[in-house]
């Protein structure tokens, strides 16, 4: 064929390869156009082979780049195929009767047996397939030479502007992310913006329409930011923001929001709250007071530790009673309220809600000095038996506050129990109650006598209680059986095996115990069989109804019934009236306690009480 023959060929072939800029249209465009040219049927471009003195296998792994013609290779496109070595490697070339050769191809089933093979410079190869060799004129393997080294630079080019391309994709993609992430975030701390704080509580308070339950927002301001910026300048600042952000997101539970409005304003949505007011405003403050504890540590600024305040305002909300803009207008006035009272503090917008967490923060305080201060009595409430001989007396504690006077023990034990007090206060009610036992031993009357004395769930399950009280009866192990120690079934709610091994070992010292407030807990009866009980106490609210409520009754006729049968004495609580001890006699109780008998005494009347023996006159005239 003649040169004016060719030249057309490769000067469409190099149009083509120029006209296209990424490499998988470039590839496929070319083998379209070099089919045409050469009459082969199908071809396919394999791209990044080893070098021939790389490798010595008879079968090569290559990616196949390109296919055009077979459908079945198409389908393999972009994949790693084992293909022969002598098919890929070598000088440009075609070849007839290659049965053998190509019949190693994946897909191709033995149909061809002729190929042409064009080398694309160092960066890969260009086989053409067919079932026998094309019949042409055409110098294919020298005619394609120039075209081939084009196609090499075309490649490389187009890989430079894939990658480029790829790289704007992707800084577009990153750009949008961040964009959409700051429609709806803080740009300096990450944390959520007003717009999607405001969105959250519309959720909330959408929420709260059907469930009842409260929600509180929260908003926190650093105090006297401004003079820190002044001194430590923006940029310390803007770092101390971002520290607080952080810290803000470990004091909150899952579920809630923590949102930065600009400044050193920061504004915490809590959802959800108990559907009572003042037990969500008690969790509110909690929630708040962990949040101050955990913005005490100092922060670093400039080299320097810094040791910061924040004023933390609270507005309760529950469904839509206020508008989202009156629960934002709040929750201002209350941190504005918590700065008024000087700063470092917590406020409540509610004034009667921020009186009740006032009186409880300072309950808890006073809570807190009042065993240094000697502020606990022991009153002692006489138990007898049938006979009216009093056997002892249950150990009471009363608070005698300062301002307060005596504090109910419904009103400070749950308290003292929530802030851990409760294991001091039990540690020292059960010493005062060894050495009042001791001092009764050098009474012949009285060394008989038995206290009662009770025991949290919280301080029993303190890991040093056994500890504790091994050495408390190493002092005082001659009283050890008169000691009897009153557990509730909150005891048996976590760990109930632990607990029965514990009372073992106490029961070994010789102390006795007693199942308090019977009935109206959770133990199981497979549990109950098993404890090393000495006493069931019937509680007070069955005592009470007894006369009036068939099935009270029925529940304490069951109760002593199953304590006799376990070898158990049971005690009635809460003994009032001659009606309630006539039948608690007539079911076969035999011990009491309850103001018919007497109420709760300081040791000095008590201990008169049993000197006058004035309890024994009262039974039988309650009997009568």
């Amino acid at each position: 064929m003649n040169r004016d023959e060719v030249i057309p060929i490769l000067y469409e072939m190099a149009l083509t390869i120029g006209g296209e800029s990424s490499v998988g249209p470039l590839l496929t465009r070319t083998l379209q156009r070099l089919l045409y040219y050469t009459s082969f049927p199908a071809g396919f471009i394999c791209l990044d082979l080893p070098a021939p003195t790389a490798v010595d296998a008879e079968i090569l792994t290559a990616r196949l780049d390109a296919a055009v013609g077979d459908y079945q290779l198409i389908r393999h496109v972009g994949e790693q195929l084992a293909l022969p070595r002598r098919l890929l490697l070598g000088p440009a070339a075609k070849a007839d009767g290659q049965t053998e050769l190509l019949s190693g191809m994946p897909a191709t089933q033995g149909r061809y047996h002729a190929f042409l093979r064009l080398p694309i410079g160092k960066l890969g190869v260009i086989i053409l397939m067919a079932p026998r060799m094309p019949e042409t004129e055409l110098p294919l393997t020298l005619m394609f030479e120039p075209i081939m080294a084009h196609l090499a630079r075309a490649v490389l080019l187009c890989r430079n502007n894939d990658q480029y391309a790829s790289q704007l994709i992707a800084d577009k993609q990153r750009a949008d992310t961040r964009a959409e992430f700051l429609a709806l975030h803080d740009a300096l701390t990450g944390l959520p913006n007003r717009g999607l704080l405001l969105d959250r509580i519309q959720q909330a308070m959408a929420m709260a329409t059907h469930s009842g339950q409260y929600g509180a927002l929260m908003t926190l301001n650093i105090d006297h930011f401004k003079q820190l910026n002044d001194y430590y300048g923006y940029e310390a600042c803007d770092n101390m923001l971002v520290e607080t952000a952080r810290r803000l997101e470990t004091c909150i539970r899952e579920g809630d929001t923590v949102a930065r409005f600009g400044g050193d304003e920061f504004m915490l949505l809590i959802w959800p709250l108990p559907a009572t007011q003042n037990e969500a405003a008690i969790q509110a403050e909690q929630i708040a007071q962990k949040i101050q504890q955990g913005l005490t540590p100092p922060y670093r600024l400039n080299g320097r530790e810094l040791s910061a305040s924040f004023s933390i305002g609270i507005s309760l909300f529950r469904a839509h009673l206020d508008t989202l803009e009156t629960l934002l207008r709040n929750a201002e006035t209350s941190v504005y309220q918590a700065k008024i009272a000087g700063r470092n503090t917590i406020r409540f917008f509610d004034p009667e809600l921020q009186s009740v967490i006032m009186t409880r923060l300072e309950l808890e305080a006073d809570l807190l000095r009042a065993m240094p201060l000697k502020e606990f009595l022991l009153y002692y409430q006489v138990q007898a038996d049938d006979q009216g001989h009093i056997t002892g007396a249950e150990v009471l504690i009363r608070w005698r506050h300062p301002r307060r006077g005596l504090v109910s023990p419904a009103v400070f034990i749950p308290l003292a129990e929530e802030t851990g007090a409760i294991v001091e206060i039990g540690d020292w009610v059960m010493q005062m109650a060894c050495e009042t036992l001791r001092g009764w031993q050098q009474h012949p009357r009285m060394r008989q006598l038995q206290l009662a004395v009770n025991v949290s769930a919280v301080q029993f399950h303190q890991p040093d209680f056994t500890d504790k009280v091994c050495r408390l009866m190493a002092r005082y192990g001659d009283i050890a059986g008169l000691l009897k120690l009153e557990l509730t079934e909150s005891v048996m709610l976590d760990s109930a095996e632990q607990v029965i091994q514990k009372i073992q070992i106490l029961k070994n010292l010789g102390l006795r115990f007693s199942l308090d407030d019977f009935g109206t807990g959770y133990s199981s009866l497979a549990y109950l069989k098993r404890l090393p009980l000495d006493q069931l106490k019937i509680d007070q609210s069955f005592v009470r109804d007894i006369t009036s409520d068939p099935s009270a009754a029925v529940i304490i006729q069951t109760i002593i019934g199953m304590a006799q049968n376990l070898g158990l004495e049971v005690i009635a609580e809460g003994l009032e009236t001659k009606e309630q001890l006539a039948l608690l006699m007539r079911y076969g109780c035999r011990h009491y306690q309850g103001y018919l008998l007497s109420k709760p005494l300081p040791i000095d009347a008590f201990e008169t009480l049993f000197e006058q023996g004035a309890l024994s006159l009262s039974l039988k005239q309650a009997l009568i």
